[in-house]
């Protein structure tokens, strides 16, 4: 069942600037009443009042946030490979397509009818035909390109500045403002001691599967993984991180798990990984 949300600009904005996270909330159970597979068309209002389409989110898996998270109970991960942010600056308006579509949408100015709950509707899968179409030539937002988040966190935890910089320079074209300023000035300095941390809290165990170099070989072998990516908006904090085990971290990169707050799993294809050890809070991000 494909789904149309209505994405208010600020937000969607703010996502961009922080670092595209393919992902979304509502507080709408609807949200998690589409498949794995299926897209979620979203769209906005650009500064200059136009709706626009923001995003084909196409649905890699369905995951819960914590309790009383402002933004929602329900959240939707999208497939990094088939999702697209789409560039809207120069889009026309499409309020009158949305309104030509199955949603109910006869409010004057076209956010207004989708406003709360009503901010996710259902289509028809005649509807997500002509959205489909639509937007084949809509040219890609560059500043939704994702940097390479393995080599980025190596590159953190070696406390190296001019490693990071030089990684984030080469992917410039694909970073906000914001966003870059942010891993320039502050990620580097402060993930070392964030990872000690992690290692005395857990006395060196991986929190999935607890395997334990530290008693094995006298040697820290276990990483701090940022359950919200840092290439996707993520804070370089405590409550941000987990301690997993090599394998554990290369297999969440490579198949993009997502971390589900209602069981404290990470959600690999066809399997969960729950948390094994867990003494500190994973606090949910937008």
């Amino acid at each position: 069942m494909p789904l149309l949300y209505h994405w208010v600009g600020r937000n969607y904005r703010r996502d961009l600037d922080w670092g595209a996270g393919y992902h979304l909330n509502q507080s709408n159970p609807l949200l998690h009443g589409i498949e794995p597979g299926d897209s979620l068309w979203a769209f906005t209002r650009t500064p200059s009042g136009k709706y626009v389409l923001a995003m084909d989110l196409v649905v890699r898996a369905k995951t819960r946030n914590p309790a009383g998270y402002r933004y929602g109970e329900y959240r939707l991960w999208g497939n990094l490979e088939k999702s697209r942010y789409f560039r809207t600056d120069d889009q026309p308006d499409v309020s009158g397509l949305i309104r030509q579509l199955s949603v109910r949408a006869s409010a004057p100015v076209l956010g207004r009818s989708f406003q709360g709950h009503a901010a996710v509707r259902r289509l028809t899968p005649a509807d997500h035909r002509v959205l489909a179409q639509y937007a084949r030539h809509l040219p890609p937002e560059p500043r939704a390109r994702l940097l390479p988040e393995e080599e980025l966190e190596a590159r953190i935890l070696l406390g190296d500045p001019a490693s990071v910089s030089s990684l984030i320079a080469a992917e410039a074209p694909g970073i906000a403002d914001e966003r870059r300023r942010y891993l320039f000035e502050q990620a580097p300095r402060r993930n070392p001691q964030h990872v000690r941390e992690l290692r005395e809290l857990y006395e060196g165990m991986c929190q999935l599967c607890k395997w334990n170099p530290r008693s094995l070989y006298r040697q820290d072998l276990c990483e701090a993984h940022h359950v919200h990516w840092l290439s996707r908006g993520g804070q370089d904090e405590l409550h941000n991180m987990v301690l997993i085990c090599p394998n554990h971290h290369r297999a969440i990169h490579r198949v993009d798990a997502p971390f589900d707050w209602a069981d404290e799993s990470f959600v690999f294809p066809g399997m969960r990984k729950p948390m094994r050890i867990s003494r500190h809070e994973v606090q949910a991000h937008v």
